[in-house]
């Protein structure tokens, strides 16, 4: 992060800044305002090096505020880089294999705010922040703020790919495996990953009259098992399909559930071809329920939707601030506070 301060008159540098507005947040105070009231704690200035009762009072809320909006698109796109170099950087040596986890959820605001737009499915004007994990460790590869509606084929290609091409030169052997909901089954990321090595996605599937007409049979078939037995009935089903926009036919799950409840059909499309269709659906899949978790820490316990800055860089900055927090309370989580039976527990 560039400083363009004249060093004579700076007080707090920008390693104080960071030191100090990310371990507030850490805390549970994610609004520069609380910079006022913190700024003469003991514990937060021996945290930014400085002695607990003598020393200099930490940075006030106007030059927080300050700092957050002096922020360029280039040393954004700098911090960007830097979070996935952490992200690397945590592994001892490169892991066999990472499932890298697409999300992306609301941020809504109410101000004039650059890039704020009205989403119809949430009601309100709002940001749609992409979260990137790994999906096996919670590990947080990158978060990137976007206007407030979903992004295009070619705008999530721009990105995936950005990402995986700079995941691949730093790993050249680990398995990638691409996995999102059923609004990131674009056909641009699908043909691109196909073209890559060691690369694969799955994704779920948004149904439609013939993907239904594809497993009516069999639907009926487990409605006739329910009404015999009473209980609840799970089948999966491994078949090939190609949608008007794809390329080329991909094989697509559907898991026919039928209870008490009714009937219930899920979908999701993949490029592996040698997993079991029960195995793929309940173990590879279903699995991305923990990334909405994870979100659910930075967005809720560390208070990463407060997006109230004007400028959409600020804005961005401030995201990046909230994942830097995260960033240290998942490894203390993990490094440090472990536990022998493993049990998940949330950042609260």
């Amino acid at each position: 992060v560039h400083d363009p301060r004249d060093a004579r008159y700076v007080k707090h540098t920008l390693t104080d800044l960071l030191i100090q507005r990310i371990t507030q947040i850490a805390c549970g105070y994610e609004d520069a305002n609380d910079c006022n009231d913190l700024r003469n704690d003991p514990v937060f200035k021996m945290l930014a090096g400085r002695f607990p009762e003598l020393g200099e009072a930490l940075a006030s809320q106007p030059t927080m505020s300050r700092f957050e909006n002096s922020i360029s698109r280039t040393t954004l796109y700098r911090l960007a880089k830097a979070f996935v170099d952490t992200f690397v950087a945590s592994y001892e040596k490169a892991p066999e294999m990472i499932v890298v986890d697409f999300d992306d959820t609301n941020n809504n605001v109410h101000g004039g705010q650059q890039l704020s737009f009205f989403n119809g499915y949430y009601g309100e004007k709002c940001f749609m922040p992409l979260h990137v994990y790994e999906g096996l460790s919670g590990k947080l590869v990158t978060t990137i703020l976007k206007p407030g509606k979903r992004s295009n084929g070619k705008q999530m290609l721009a990105i995936v790919k950005r990402l995986i091409t700079y995941l691949r030169a730093k790993w050249p052997k680990t398995r990638l495996v691409f996995r999102g909901d059923s609004h990131f089954t674009y056909p641009e990321v699908m043909d691109w990953i196909d073209t890559q090595e060691n690369v694969m996605f799955v994704t779920g599937l948004t149904g439609n009259v013939r993907l239904q007409e594809a497993v009516k049979t069999l639907v009926e078939h487990e409605k006739q098992l329910f009404e015999s037995y009473g209980r609840k009935t799970t089948r999966f089903h491994s078949f090939y399909y190609q949608a008007g926009s794809w390329s080329t036919p991909r094989r697509v799950i559907a898991k026919i559930e039928v209870s008490e409840k009714g009937t219930n059909i899920r979908f999701v499309v993949t490029d592996m071809e040698h997993v079991r269709a029960r195995a793929l659906y309940r173990v590879i899949y279903c699995a991305r329920g923990e990334d909405e978790l994870y979100i659910k820490d930075h967005k809720r316990y560390l208070k990463s939707d407060r997006s109230s800055c004007q400028k959409f860089n600020a804005n961005q900055f401030r995201l990046f601030l909230h994942s830097a927090a995260y960033v240290l309370l998942h490894t203390l989580k993990t490094n440090i506070l472990r536990h022998p039976d493993k049990r998940r527990f949330f950042l609260e």
